[in-house]
């Protein structure tokens, strides 16, 4: 609909001598329903070109407004608003649009099957993954599912920084462990990790278990003393394990990228010698430095330390030009709060290393979308230490507590760069306090209907929507006009939650019809339009949940 009010506003705007190709004309949908279904600022903006006051303008321009079925009335409102009000026919055509397209209905090409990479959770394998892990998660599969619904060619990636100081404090943790040495006792290893999950994987080694990760499988030693084979083995462990979570959480990856694999294939070595050869670094303090300063960094950074090991963002810059050569020229990171200090130094090794090696990696490539802490609370206490994990809350601590739906609801619905309380108690929740269960019940009863209909909803695509007259039956239709747009929206902004809030909304005007309207009437007309409505409602409901990876069940 706002592309046939665009078109019929380019119209009027060419009759009236304005060159229309020229013109980007918005159209939005009013807060107030007294000022229409759809709204134009057109006239405010050719004010200045013509030398005219907008509200002559917007005269001018409706009363060259072609003639449309779809538009009950054209009214100006405030210094020049053009508002649009549809005719009842226009808004029933939404119930038919949906029920024809089904799982396919607010579903775009506006990506054109453009490849794109989203990198999420990336965790280090050095223990369960924690509820900061979660939200990663979350999120991140959220965006991959609403880039694929606008149309782009999506990959799923997961970066295990495999490499690190954090890896050999693992390494010595396992040790100790299997030595019999207590997380208290004075000659634990003081960086050493204390989680139950340490046993877990001394265990594991001392009885030579075999683990499989993804592309590895392991088969411990018990050879305690070789650090290698426990590094290798204990990261496996722990990889295997996030995939365990990962499965309970619905979530799933195309690839798994190494950290380690970019040091053994000589990348990192690789793209120093570019960065040095760019004429970008320097060398001060028997370190290394790249000029990030050059690139809008408040100061500089070392690459390479005195002891010659590299500093943590160098293999970023590897790791991202290797994504660049794989043909990603979209990419979006999901990551923690706390990355935000690396973006400038990735970006500004990437824009050194165009010189260098003669290509032309974007200002501003990669995307970032960055989330902040989430705070667990239970009977108004905040939940801070998990037994297994030792020191936080872990993943399956609350997929076990809440269930997957409403944990992934949760951690995706609000602004990924607003922190985030997550109640243990609202989400289990059966009431309409529980957004999650609002909308699943909203679905659950339209199911109910139906289900007592005992017809088949394939006839409802084409039944006469006359008797839908009512105005909460209109605000309904509009609700559901609206989900396109919000999964558009939701696409170019990288903001997961708003379809989570759309979806809100949408239980809510179905709740409220549901409880002022009976469906199964005698009047076969009146009960056929009805059906189709909460018919196209239900539609809408799962293709939303299923952007957020929760399911939309039939009984509750």
């Amino acid at each position: 609909m706002k592309a046939h009010i665009t078109d019929l506003l380019g119209h009027a705007a060419t009759h009236i001598g304005v060159d229309a190709t020229q013109l980007n004309i918005i159209i939005d949908r009013p807060k107030s329903a007294e000022h229409g279904d759809f709204s134009s600022n057109l006239a405010m903006l050719l004010a200045k070109p013509l030398r005219q006051n907008p509200r002559a303008i917007a005269e001018q321009l409706i009363q060259a407004l072609p003639h449309s079925d779809y538009i009950a009335k054209v009214e100006i409102a405030g210094s020049g608003f053009i508002n649009f009000f549809l005719s009842a026919q226009s808004q029933q055509t939404i119930i038919g649009d949906i029920l024809k397209a089904g799982d396919m209905f607010g579903r775009n090409n506006l990506g054109k099957g453009e490849n794109v990479q989203v990198e999420f959770v990336s965790a280090n394998p050095t223990g369960p993954l924690h509820v900061g892990h979660g939200r990663g998660a979350a999120v991140g599969d959220c965006l991959a599912r609403l880039l694929d619904a606008n149309g782009w060619n999506v990959t799923r990636e997961f970066y295990y920084n495999d490499a690190g100081a954090q890896i050999e404090n693992l390494v010595i943790s396992v040790q100790a462990r299997c030595k019999g040495i207590a997380t208290d006792d004075a000659s634990f290893p003081e960086n050493g990790y204390r989680g139950d999950y340490i046993v877990d994987i001394s265990n594991a080694f001392l009885a030579k278990q075999t683990v499989t990760a993804d592309d590895m499988q392991v088969t411990a030693s018990g050879n305690v003393d070789d650090a290698d084979a426990v590094r290798t083995f204990a990261v496996a462990y722990l990889r295997h394990e996030q995939d365990l979570d990962l499965k309970a959480f619905q979530i799933k990856f195309d690839v798994f990228s190494l950290e380690s694999a970019l040091y053994s294939t000589g990348k990192v070595e690789s793209t120093v010698k570019a960065l040095i050869a760019s004429g970008k670094t320097y060398e001060e303090g028997d370190a290394l430095w790249l000029k990030t300063t050059d690139f809008g960094d408040d100061k500089d950074r070392v690459m390479r330390k005195s002891d010659g090991g590299y500093t943590y963002f160098v293999p970023d810059v590897a790791y991202h030009y290797d994504k660049w050569n794989r043909g990603f020229k979209r990419v979006i990171n999901e990551q923690g709060a706390d990355h935000h200090s690396t973006i400038t130094r990735v970006r500004a090794g990437l824009q050194a290393l165009n010189a260098a090696l003669n290509i032309s990696i974007p200002q501003g490539w990669p995307d970032y979308v960055l989330h902040q802490m989430v705070t667990v609370m239970r009977g108004g206490e905040e939940v801070k230490l998990s037994k297994r994990a030792g020191s936080y809350v872990t993943l399956r601590d609350l997929i076990d507590e809440v269930g997957c739906d409403a944990t992934r609801y949760f951690l995706a619905a609000r602004r990924a760069d607003s922190q985030l309380i997550f109640d243990i108690d609202l989400a289990r929740a059966q009431t309409n306090d529980n957004p999650v269960y609002y909308i699943q019940y909203a679905h659950a009863r339209i199911c109910s209907v139906l289900n007592q209909w005992e017809g088949d909803v394939t006839t409802l695509k084409m039944v006469d929507l006359n008797p839908l007259n009512m105005p909460n039956e209109a605000k309904l239709m509009q609700r559901l006009s609206e989900y396109p747009e919000v999964v558009v929206s939701a696409g170019e902004d990288l903001a997961p939650h708003t379809i989570a809030n759309y979806l809100k909304e949408c239980a809510s005007d179905l709740h409220s019809y549901y409880n002022d309207t009976k469906f199964l009437v005698d009047d076969v007309p009146t009960k056929l339009a009805r059906l189709a409505l909460i018919a196209a409602t239900q539609q809408v409901l799962k293709n939303g949940l299923d952007l957020l990876g929760v399911n939309a069940p039939q009984k509750m």
